[in-house]
């Protein structure tokens, strides 16, 4: 099954017999791949005895921790065949993933990100403000998530803005001048979450009890890389959403669950507060004791697969989030597959998301 066959299909349109027949066959096909071409890849299948015959379930697949992008080169394709290479967010000191791209892939992320991202916004192309400062995105050819993470939602903006310059300062005169201009229309609105909530809504507080506002009530909102920090501050969902609407009048507001080892399938979260995997992607939770598949409603480490890498064999990872299923194909919203939360970081894992790491750096 090629990846072309999969874009065909409406991203939240198949129920689980047929979606998880969808992903063994695309999920055995790319382990091939990448056993033939990767040598690295090749040796951990041979050290822990996996073989070559195609696996009933995709859930049978071996996976490799995420963190292992950070210890070593894993590429299925030449070096000359690269195009770019994507980090991962991190900490001072810390070591990044370094995440290889041919066109094939590249281009293949950014059709899923169209599909996945146009199933919430109902619309075309629409006047955007990024809740970040322009210097963010720089080399093209090499950088990091939260420059991915506006790069990929950028193609989704006829016109932008950012909201905040180099020294992360608002520029009102620049969001006033943009939103004169795109009065009446919807505007879409993008960033992580601990700076949109540190820099944009609080600021937007401030200058409301000045007497100064600004009318978002047309704006759709996407947001992620993870709520450590807010949470520490005892930001919940809740408020972050209370606090958008009384700064801004903003009400359509959607968290989204992504990583740079897999860029292009996010998972998304619906009118009702839950995340959703698409057509491109699933997502599994292992008990930690012994790496079973856990129950619907019981926690675990997440274990994320995609039908996307095609340079790299990033299809089947363990992560280290938390999270529990909530259901499967019964979501109110509407979208099938399945949905989930997040719950956090383990314990003792690196700060990883780009809101995060940001806020772990923030004074």
């Amino acid at each position: 099954m090629t990846f072309d066959d999969i874009l065909s299909i409406p991203p939240y349109s198949l129920e689980k017999e047929e979606k998880e027949k969808l992903l063994t066959e695309r999920l055995n096909e790319l382990t091939e791949l990448h056993r033939k071409n990767c040598t690295e890849y090749r040796n951990m299948l041979e050290g822990t005895g996996f073989g070559a015959d195609p696996v009933k379930s995709y859930k049978d697949l071996p996976f490799l921790p995420v963190r292992l992008f950070k210890e070593m080169e894993l590429r299925s394709v030449p070096q000359e065949e690269i195009v770019k290479t994507m980090t991962s967010s991190g900490t001072t000191g810390q070591a990044v993933s370094k995440i290889y791209l041919d066109r094939t892939t590249s281009s293949n992320q950014q059709k899923a990100m169209v599909k996945i991202v146009s199933d919430f916004t109902s619309s075309g192309r629409m006047p955007m403000m990024i809740i970040d400062c322009p210097s963010v995105v720089k080399n093209r050819a090499m950088f990091s998530a939260r420059g991915a993470g506006i790069l990929g939602f950028s193609i989704f903006g006829s016109k932008k803005i950012y909201a905040l310059d180099d020294d992360m300062k608002l520029d009102t005169e620049g969001i006033s001048a943009f939103l004169h201009e795109h009065a009446g229309e919807r505007i879409l609105i993008f960033g992580f979450t601990f700076m949109i909530w540190q820099h944009f809504f609080k600021e937007l507080l401030r200058l409301r009890n000045e007497g100064v506002t600004f009318d978002l009530s047309r704006g759709t909102m996407f947001h992620g890389g993870g709520w450590k920090k807010l949470a520490s501050e005892a930001v919940s969902r809740e408020e972050f959403h209370k606090r958008a609407e009384e700064a801004c009048g903003l009400r359509d507001i959607h968290d989204y669950y992504g990583m740079v080892e897999q860029t292009g399938c996010i998972y998304m979260e619906c009118e009702c507060g839950n995340l959703h995997a698409s057509n491109f992607s699933d997502v599994i939770v292992r008990r930690p004791i012994d790496f079973s598949e856990a129950g619907i409603g019981e926690t675990g480490v997440i274990q994320v697969v995609s039908t996307i890498p095609e340079s790299y064999p990033g299809h089947s990872l363990l992560t280290e989030d938390e999270g529990v299923i909530l259901g499967i194909d019964d979501c109110p919203c509407g979208r099938k597959g399945k949905y989930f939360r997040i719950n956090g970081r383990l314990k003792n894992a690196e700060i990883r998301g780009c809101s995060d790491t940001y806020a772990a750096k923030f004074q």
